[in-house]
């Protein structure tokens, strides 16, 4: 063999076995984190046996004699499979990320801390219920036992073996109560209401007088768009359904903005306007087995793994002491469980996005600030933060009576303006019950109990929807929801004068909108409006979702009824619909405009379209591509880059009205010169720019563009799924795949137009409950069981997730031991 060839074999076969070296490296390391889940394992601490149960899908159901065993197991359980992510998130809700993650993350810590969620959570535990607490410290006991049972950092998680390059240092910490409930702070954050609302509208504000800033902000469509709740109002102090209704600072602002976006996302709500969800309960006059049928859909931005972790508790029985059979989703790293059923109800979530946070513009002057014409001192602590390679950083959080001043975390802050500082009022930031309502919950047996359990449910203010074996379907709004002295929440207001300041009782929670067994024989939720104005007094908020999705839920339930009883396939399809409910308004518009050359053959796409948009769809491809065009002509000139449209139903309604008024300033383009554009120019040239993108992206053969060649999902891990290093990327990311569906249709696979199609917010779980037969519920999620990367369990659930499909949800023990493929042990 010539030298040099045999020069060049031996380098290749150096670097194939070093290949081959590395790889059975890496499969060793993430293998040995895998948990075990068959035979038997000592768990010291419990009181007896706990038998975890396994499908093929890895979801574990746990059975215990006591509440406190159940709560431990599901701890260890949560520990074997989502340690990393239950550790990443502990460090992000108490403003520690620096720690893991070195100066990349400082600005994300000094957010938090100045909001001090992990500061609330502490002070939160001691009002807790002794029961509550006594569960939350056996969780902890079953995660710290599967800590000392690995004691490597590598033993843990494949997480862990990649940190060890820049942190290798770093060893987890012991789990504590506080963990678990600095956690249920971040679920408020990630579901608060309209607080970039508030900064969008004074945002626009600098660029635009009030009244064009209002036309970008509609009120709810109550004509066309029913409330949730259609009957009622307070009526002697509590909600009678059955009542009859009686007859400036910029520069401050831009840095409160910058300090909300530095906060990073808990449950992946990082693209506001895509964050909703879908619930509905049918009662069992309409349905094929006589009982209820509930079906829930939270929308969150995707993540992997999901936020989602299914499971079920169950005491082998029920007694006082253990009363606990429950099977649904749960947060690894909060013990219960946070949707689901147990053996009598069951019961679904969508936010209610009440106004529950107010920035208060403040006038400070040194140490302290102005007051109804007093200066008083400001409430300032020392927050130091950890850097891992590098030295501490320091910051003083500063706060009024209104709360913690979120623009001073910012380096660059500097006094403008005759107010120089924003303050964040906001529910959560006051210790609450919503702990102790989980728990509640979870032991629930009919309507009574689930009420009293809703009404521990501070934070965050979520609509409730119920559904009971006995036949009774039911709507709460339980929250802690602010009376305003003045005001309705939608503008910063100016904190110096007292006029704007919350009243010290919150809306009381007999008050709150609630609906039994309604005469339609069904209730749906999608975020919109949760009941007239003109019925009932208490403010709740002004910005809702504008009602497409729900309409649409309502209008597809109604068509069932005509053609006779529901089944769970029925609830599965609304589920999965995809109709656009703007594509009547704007289609017609744009079939009148005159339009010349190849973006009129892709017009006449839309001539045919159902208005669906699948997978295939070249119409729905098109449309979007053609209503982001609108948009961005529309708004772009004349709005600040954080007020742009991210679009969603609200800028349907703003975008409807102004079609009716073909010269509204608004459709002039303010950076062109001696030219004022009118409708017809903006909707010519959104048609013919979307065939030039969609051109220059899919190909100039208009038949061959696919909506799913467009709007595709990536999944993400949380951390180091965006470090910017490709082969670690790779390891933890998985996708893209293309899925149906659009913003604001029902099946709410979000985007962001100014961005591109790629899918922001997803259905993070779905769910429908058959209250006839708990054992014939099905449910999905978006990833799987597993946060270890590599693990069968670790996404095997999204393919049926893109599809529509859903898996059997098991809780009775004769069906879950059957569909059993692993069986552990726990024992004292």
């Amino acid at each position: 063999m010539p030298r040099p060839l045999r020069w060049f074999t031996r380098v290749l076969t150096v670097l194939v076995t070093l290949v081959l070296v590395l790889a059975g490296v890496l499969v060793y390391t993430v293998r040995r984190s895998f948990p075990q889940v068959d035979g038997s394992l000592r768990l010291p601490g419990l009181q007896g046996n706990v038998e975890i149960y396994r499908d093929k899908s890895g979801i574990p159901h746990i059975y215990a004699d006591t509440a406190a065993d159940l709560f431990m197991a599901q701890g260890f359980v949560h520990a074997q499979d989502r340690f990393f992510e239950m550790d990443f998130r502990r460090h992000l809700t108490s403003g520690r990320l620096s720690e893991l993650f070195g100066k990349a993350t400082v600005d994300n810590d000094k957010a938090i801390r100045t909001m001090g969620w992990r500061r609330v959570a502490e002070q939160e535990l001691p009002e807790l219920s002794q029961q509550t607490q006594d569960y939350l410290n056996a969780y902890a006991k079953g995660v710290n036992a599967w800590l000392s049972a690995n004691p490597n950092a590598s033993d843990r998680s494949l997480e862990y073996s990649i940190l060890k390059i820049q942190n290798g240092g770093y060893q987890p910490e012991k789990w504590t109560a506080a963990d678990s409930v600095s956690w249920l702070k971040a679920m408020a954050w990630d579901l608060r209401s309209n607080m970039e609302d508030e900064i969008d509208r004074a945002l626009a504000l600098t660029k635009l007088p009030r009244e064009r800033v209002e036309q970008l902000y509609p009120d709810y469509p109550y004509d066309r768009h029913s409330p949730i709740v259609t009957q009622g109002t307070v009526d002697q102090g509590r909600f009678n359904q059955r009542a009859e209704p009686r007859v400036r600072a910029p520069r401050a602002l831009s840095q409160a903005a910058r300090t909300l976006d530095a906060v990073p996302s808990t449950m992946g709500a990082e693209e506001r306007e895509g964050i909703g969800s879908n619930s509905w309960v049918i009662s069992g006059e309409y349905t094929a087995s006589g009982k209820p049928l509930l079906a829930n859909d939270p929308h969150l931005s995707p993540q992997m793994p999901s936020v989602w972790y299914q499971a079920g508790l169950h005491c082998r029985k029920i007694t006082e002491e253990c009363a606990y059979d429950v099977t649904g989703f749960t947060f690894s790293g909060v013990p219960g469980v946070i949707i689901g059923h147990t053996d009598k109800i069951a019961w679904g979530f969508t936010n209610l996005g009440p106004d529950v946070a107010d920035l208060f513009l403040e006038k400070v002057q040194g140490d302290t600030y102005l007051y109804k014409g007093q200066q008083v001192k400001l409430e300032t602590r020392q927050e130091q933060i950890k850097v891992a390679g590098g030295a501490p950083v320091t910051i003083t959080v500063k706060s009024t009576r209104h709360g913690p001043l979120i623009n001073e975390v910012m380096a660059d802050a500097r006094p403008s303006g005759d107010a120089n500082a924003v303050a964040l009022q906001w529910t959560a930031l006051t210790p609450g019950k919503t702990a102790d309502a989980v728990f509640a919950l979870n032991k629930a047996g009919d309507w009574e109990e689930f009420k009293a359990a809703a009404s521990l449910f501070d934070v965050p203010s979520q609509n409730l929807i119920y559904a009971d074996t006995t036949g009774k379907i039911g709507y709460q709004a339980p929250g802690r929801i602010p009376v305003r002295e003045m005001g309705d929440g939608t503008w910063p207001v100016p904190g110096w004068t007292g006029e704007y300041d919350w009243k010290t009782a919150p809306i009381p929670y007999d008050q709150l909108p609630s609906v039994e067994d309604p005469a339609d024989g069904f209730i749906v939720t999608a975020n919109n409006a949760v009941i007239d104005p003109k019925r009932y007094k208490p403010l709740l908020t002004k910005d809702w979702a504008h009602g497409y999705r729900s309409q649409r839920i309502r209008g597809r339930i109604k068509e069932a009824f005509k053609k006779g009883p529901v089944d769970a396939a029925t609830m599965s399809a609304i589920q999965q619909d995809t109709y656009n409910g703007f594509a009547d308004t704007l289609v017609p518009a744009l079939m009148q405009v005159d339009l010349a050359g190849p973006s009129g053959e892709a017009r006449q796409l839309l001539k045919t379209w159902d208005r669906t948009q699948g997978l295939d769809s070249t119409p729905a491809a098109y449309f979007n591509a053609v209503w982001r065009q609108v948009l961005l002509l529309t708004f772009n000139d004349e709005l600040p880059e954080g007020a742009r449209p991210a679009g969603g139903d609200r800028w349907y309604d703003v975008v409807g009205r102004l079609l009716d008024l073909p010269d509204d300033p608004f459709w002039d383009d303010v950076t062109t010169k001696n030219r004022k554009e009118t409708r017809d120019d903006i909707l010519r040239q959104a048609l013919a720019s979307a065939y030039q993108e969609l051109s220059d992206r899919l190909g100039p053969e208009v038949k061959s563009w696919r909506w799913g060649d467009l709007h595709q999902l990536e999944l993400v891990h949380g951390s180091l799924g965006t470090s910017g290093i490709g082969p670690v990327e790779a390891m933890f990311n998985r996708g893209p795949l293309a899925v149906a569906g659009s913003k604001d249709a029902v099946n709410a696979t979000g985007w962001n137009v100014q961005r591109g199609y790629e899918i922001t917010a997803v259905p993070s779980m779905r769910m429908i409950v058959d209250l006839s037969d708990l054992d014939k519920s099905q449910w999905i999620n978006l990833t799987g069981a597993s946060g270890h990367a590599f693990h069968d369990n670790y996404w095997d659930q999204t393919s049926a997730w893109a599809r529509g499909e859903l898996l059997p949800m098991h809780s009775k023990p004769e069906s879950v031991k059957k569909a059993a493929v692993h069986t552990l042990k726990l024992t004292p």
